[in-house]
Formats: C-alpha cells, structure tokens, sequence
C-alpha cells in the first residue's frame, strides 16, 4: 500500500507565457501584447549540469547505506532527528522568463519543464536523495529520485500522478502527458489513474503547483516520520520586465541544511536556463 503524500494543492492550469529567475509555471493571464514583449527571454548560453549528452539515459545509480561513524552531519542528525517538527522551508523567486517557448521545443509545457527542472536539481544534490532508516538510527541514500505532483481532475478534485526522472525533457514530457491524462480523467482514490510504474513510493519527492496566485510562504502538511523533500510552484508574476516563480522548498533538517537548500535553487536555476 502507498504512503498517504502530504501535499494537498492541485496544479492543473493553463499555459504561461514565459519565465522570470527562480520562478515556476503559471499562465499569463490578463497581460496585453505589450506587456508580453517587455518579458522576452534573457539571451544566455545553455548550462551543462553534468546531463548526458543527446537523448541517452543517464545509468541509475546504486542505493547505499551512509556510514554514520564519520559522517559530517552526524552530529545533526542526532539533533533533529527526534524532534516533533523537524522540518523547515524556504521561499524564493526564480526566473521564468521565456520558459513556454523554450519547453514547447521540447514538446513540454511549463508545468512539466519546470518539474523536470526541479526533480533535475533534487538529484543533483545527495542530501535530497537521503531518507532515514531505522528509526531514524540510519541514513541511505537513493541512487535517483522521482517527483509525485498534484492534478486537478475534471470533477473538481485532484489526484496524486508520478513523475519518474528522466535525463531528457522530451521523454519526461511524453510519459508525463500520458499519466496526467489519466489522473486528471479519474475520480474517487487519490491514487486513481496514476500509473507509477516501478517506482518506489520512498524515492518520491513530493511536489504541488498553485497557479491561481503567487506566494512568499507555504508550509505542507507532513506524516509523522515522513522525511521526503517537498516543492511547491505558484504563480507566475512579471517583476522589472522579468517573469519570475516563487518555489517553496520544504525538507527535514536532520538530512538538508540551509546549504543544500541554496544549492538547490541554484542548480534549478540552472536548469531553468539551459532548457
């Protein structure tokens, strides 16, 4: 049986316009051309993270086991790990500017560009790949990980769909599109219509899209025990010609530290960039 996820935000709306730095995907509603043309995409190179070259997969890495003896955030861990709120989030804006354009080349709307982008730069960071084990006495650690986001279905309510990581936008859109489609067309169990394949609930990280408004603050709901990283998108908002995304980071602190946190946002960044 699947673990009951903790975000309860649905994230099916319509297509945006273009992007704003350290921003996510929402529409541009109610923007005349004008205002439209002042938000034309920065000019910047494309950013290698290390993806591979062309369409080939990346090879998945192994789990392993962290061996506490000597690990860094040992001390950290011992701190946090029994504390009845362990968690802690950060708000920021990143730049969209243009995304919709540059995701439609890769048959990708800014919804699922900049999920990828997210789950791209969540597994580029070990610390977000971590869970803890045995009571919270050990740590492993994910070779990859997934995304589980929020679909706001055709009766009005929403339904989990999975995510699973793939180097290639192109590819993660394609079998993204699919999954939707069939989530959004259900009803009843939250589970409904969502083919997860062979992914591993525990590998999930668990993301959530609010397109009706922009935010400077979210807090997600969390299980007792549950130590899974999760990212909320909100709307998009033209700031200084930009087009710009607040993006919540919510993550257990007996794992992630303020440093992975900015790691995070930089790699997303990145990503959001190179698309």
């Amino acid at each position: 049986m699947r673990p009951l996820r903790s975000v309860v935000d649905t994230s099916n709306w319509p297509a945006g316009k273009g992007n704003s730095r350290w921003v996510a995907d929402c529409s541009l509603m109610g923007y005349s051309s004008v205002q439209r043309a002042s938000m034309r995409p920065r000019t910047s190179s494309k950013i290698d993270l290390a993806q591979p070259a062309g369409n080939a997969p990346q090879p998945a890495m192994q789990d392993r086991e962290i061996p506490l003896e000597n690990w860094p955030r040992r001390a950290a861990l011992q701190h946090f790990r029994a504390m009845a709120q362990p968690a802690f989030s950060v708000t920021a804006d990143v730049d969209v500017t243009g995304l919709r354009e540059r995701a439609a080349a890769h048959g990708a709307t800014p919804w699922l560009a900049y999920h990828h982008a997210a789950l791209e730069a969540a597994n580029g960071i070990d610390a977000m790949r971590q869970t803890l084990v045995d009571g919270g006495l050990g740590v492993r650690e994910f070779g990859v990980v997934h995304a589980s986001s929020t679909a706001l279905r055709e009766d009005g309510s929403f339904g989990f769909v999975t995510l699973p990581r793939d180097a290639s936008l192109a590819r993660f859109a394609e079998r993204g599109k699919a999954n939707l489609a069939r989530v959004r067309r259900a009803s009843g169990s939250l589970f409904a219509g969502d083919d997860p394949g062979d992914v591993r609930a525990q590998t999930l990280v668990h993301m959530t899209a609010l397109p009706w408004f922009a935010f400077t603050a979210f807090t997600h709901a969390r299980a007792a025990g549950d130590d899974r990283p999760k990212i909320a998108f909100g709307r998009f908002k033209p700031v200084a010609g930009r087009l710009l995304m607040p993006v919540a980071v919510d993550v257990h602190h007996a794992l992630c530290d303020g440093v992975h946190v900015g790691r995070f946002f930089e790699r997303l960044q990145a990503q959001l960039d190179s698309i």
